[in-house]
């Protein structure tokens, strides 16, 4: 007797496509195999459709606390449960920020009440915190957040003493924001004296340029190797930053790096039409950019795909250019935005597969998740590849209602969610008592 069986689905996991039957017992995955004929208490008909390992995104900002007019962790997970996100690690730039382990605990006690995702949380490094990073307990934060650049306050770490001790004594992987505020301030300062009012989102890729993403992700780079830290530099923008990788197999790497998907999908072509909608950092840059950072993904010098969620009202992004904040809600998209490159035959099922699951779970030595596996737990999106969805203003699901993708017909959506073997997202429609996920743990 099982809790759910999925039938008749075509599997993808680990490079293959198969298709198979899942029984799911217990929250986790019991049984793998091509006709289960056993009862169940629901069963799902998976024919002609996909069967996918949840997407684990390591990359979001679910603004809580301090920040929940923009955006919360039950209205966000809730939202990337309908995008067949099943696992979350969420960022420390809150109010107050996650750089004390007090803050940290904090953050936990209040997803496991609210979370409809899995979840995890990261620690954030300053100035003056080494202390706190020394003892912070490697099973319990999924990473350190070091906000390079692109921050302000506490959270931004440019002392160079502060760098060399985080880089040199953490006891988790790095995960770094790259781009140099010096440089930053000096083209903020040119392009104001010489445009003033007349500054727009266009110049976006210009202030916050390629030179500032490739000298912080250099140092980053530099450090991590003089101390053999791990180190996972976050959204890469720039063809010149991807000389810093080498492709191979993650287990070969101790310095790896990701992309976002409105990297991939969006290019400074697209600043005209979305102006602040899509003013985000690192910077949208130009299509020669996009085209590099999808053969650095297809050549596995990149290797996982994420979204860097970052959800602000719109009365906050129709300011003028220079006082909307930057960052994009997608969660509820990403899934959608790869599918759309599946069907232009840029990625195939395979490869999106594991650069949001297979290799998230891998290079953060997640527990029993993000593969389908016997004793693995079931967080599984399920796939009907060639329905189409229209993105509206109806069917957002963010806390802040608007999407980047607004007006475009995505080939491909979830038709159903598995949060440890639990249904909690079926045919556009939410279980009524959505499952609360659980506290992600890490075998290190």
């Amino acid at each position: 007797m099982f809790d759910l069986i999925i039938k008749n689905g075509k599997l993808v996991n680990e490079g293959k496509i198969f298709e198979s039957d899942i029984g799911i017992k217990n929250k986790r995955i019991e049984k793998i195999s091509t006709d289960i004929s056993a009862d169940a208490s629901e069963i799902i008909d998976a024919s002609e459709k996909f069967v996918l390992p949840g997407i684990i995104d390591d990359q979001v900002h679910f603004r809580e606390p301090g920040l929940t007019h923009k955006g919360n962790i039950q209205s966000e997970s809730k939202a990337g449960i309908a995008g067949g996100v099943t696992t979350f690690f969420e960022m420390p730039n809150v109010n107050p920020t996650t750089t004390t382990r007090e803050n940290l605990q904090a953050k936990f006690d209040l997803a496991a009440t609210k979370s409809h995702g899995n979840y995890s949380f990261y620690f954030g490094a300053s100035n003056t915190n080494i202390d706190e990073i020394k003892q912070l307990d490697h099973k319990l934060a999924c990473g350190l957040k070091v906000f390079m650049g692109a921050s302000t306050g506490e959270m931004l770490v440019d002392n160079h003493d502060a760098l060399d001790a985080i880089f040199k004594e953490s006891p988790v992987t790095i995960v770094t924001h790259c781009e140099d505020t010096p440089i930053i301030h000096e083209n903020e300062k040119k392009f104001a004296k010489k445009y003033g009012d007349n500054l727009d989102a266009s110049f976006h890729p210009l202030i916050r340029s390629r030179e500032a993403c490739l000298k912080s992700s250099t140092l980053a780079h530099n450090l991590a190797t003089k101390y053999g830290s791990s180190l996972h530099i976050l959204h890469l923008t720039t063809q010149d930053e991807l000389s810093l990788f080498k492709s191979g197999d993650l287990s070969e790497k101790n310095i790896t790096a990701e992309v976002c998907v409105h990297h991939l999908f969006f290019d400074e072509s697209a600043y005209p039409e979305k102006g602040n909608f899509i003013k985000c950092n690192p910077s949208i840059k130009s299509s020669e950019d996009r085209l590099s950072l999808i053969e650095a993904l297809k050549d596995d010098r990149l290797d996982i795909i994420a979204t860097d969620h970052a959800p602000h009202t719109l009365e906050e992004k129709n300011r003028h250019y220079l006082e909307a904040p930057c960052g994009l809600p997608l969660v509820q998209h990403s899934l959608q935005v790869l599918l759309d490159f599946y069907h232009k035959g840029i990625f195939s099922l395979e490869d999106i597969v594991t650069k949001t699951s297979h290799n998230t779970a891998r290079r953060f030595q997640i527990k029993d998740r993000g593969y389908l596996r016997e004793g693995y737990f079931a967080d599984i999106a399920i796939i009907d590849i060639e329905k189409k969805h229209m993105v509206t203003k109806d069917n957002i699901l963010y806390f802040c209602g608007w999407s980047p993708f607004e007006g475009y017909e995505f080939k491909g959506e979830v038709s159903d969610t598995i949060l440890n073997g639990e249904i909690a997202y079926s045919k556009g429609v939410f279980k009524n008592q959505l499952p609360i996920g659980m506290q992600v743990e890490f075998d290190r």
